[in-house]
């Protein structure tokens, strides 16, 4: 039995085991994948906010846009975990390569030891780099362009817009990187995107509750802003998939310096959130199954339709219809 929260209600569905032969299910599951409507991916990734002041919290008062009008259009799951190293970098790779990896998060031009969905993507359409992008506040994330498997490196290289300029020129404010953002997307209307803000994160690093939770509520607001850019945009509507994820929590207030860092692994820096929508998933659900970071990667895979090499993760099923 797997059991599925829907929002607002609980339904408990039972799956039977189909009697048709494997090699039917087989052709039914590729049948149904050259049907998917999403030709765009959109992965936005809100820095290190606890699940305590986000979804756990029942108020929901400091994502009010998420809560109230992006919820009902799609997947919230209650127990999405970074189960593998809870820093900014290493959250991001395994957001993007689909392997745990711990990975140096000081603003060394270090990379993945694994390709990423981008270098996969760009290599199996051919398209040009402005067909998938990576744009973060932060400068150190745009080692997530490239790797270090000999196979890869330097091969295959989406378009970056990170920090200021690029790694070593420090992160730059959310609001620049939003408008970025937007410029992009309805520029190249790219295929494949992350977008990163460094809020929550950098106030909790200060120290400064209030400004951290003014940080989720402004991030709040800049998904809100993205899911309305999506849906008005002649080429993404109707064919655009948003995930929302964190790449790390925070302390627990019981542990150590409670929400001012993160990187063990307590339950406040483990535990993060997720949303997800698009025209292939399905709408209005709460889903409390455990899954982590590293099923992201497998399932866009299956989203564009462009082959990958087995990882640490598995394609996230229950969202899909």
């Amino acid at each position: 039995m797997l059991k599925i929260c829907v929002y607002l209600q609980i339904l408990f569905l039972g799956i039977s085991c189909s009697k048709n032969p494997q090699g039917k299910k087989e052709n039914k599951e590729l049948s149904d994948q050259n049907n998917f409507k999403t030709r765009h991916v959109i992965i936005l990734v809100v820095d290190g906010p606890r699940y305590s002041e986000t979804w756990g919290d029942p108020s929901h008062q400091y994502i009010p846009h998420m809560a109230n009008e992006l919820a009902r259009e799609g997947v919230i799951y209650t127990n999405f975990q970074n189960d593998g190293f809870t820093y900014t970098n290493s959250g991001h790779t395994a957001l993007t390569t689909g392997f745990r990896q711990e990975i140096a998060n000081d603003g060394q031009k270090v990379y993945p030891d694994h390709p990423s969905i981008f270098q996969y993507f760009l290599k199996f359409t051919g398209k040009s780099k402005s067909s998938a992008w990576i744009i973060t506040t932060k400068d150190k994330l745009e080692i997530l362009s490239n790797t270090k498997d000999a196979a890869w490196a330097n091969q295959y290289i989406p378009s970056a817009d990170c920090g200021v300029n690029g790694i070593g020129t420090g992160y730059r404010e959310d609001k620049v990187t939003l408008q970025s953002a937007k410029k992009i997307l309805s520029r190249d209307h790219p295929n494949l995107v992350l977008i990163n803000f460094k809020e929550p994160d950098a106030s909790g690093h200060a120290n400064n509750w209030k400004a951290y939770l003014q940080g989720i509520r402004d991030t709040d607001q800049y998904v809100w802003e993205i899911w309305n850019l999506i849906n008005t945009d002649t080429v993404f509507k109707g064919k655009t998939t948003l995930f929302v994820t964190n790449d790390h929590g925070r302390h627990l207030n019981g542990v150590a310096d409670g929400f001012i860092s993160h990187g063990d692994g307590c339950g406040g820096c483990r535990h993060i959130n997720f949303f997800a929508a698009g025209p292939d998933f399905k709408k209005n659900l709460i889903i409390d199954t455990e899954h982590s970071q590293v099923d992201i990667p497998a399932t866009i895979s299956k989203l564009l339709k462009f082959p990958m090499p087995p990882t640490e993760g598995n394609v996230l099923q229950d969202l899909f219809k």
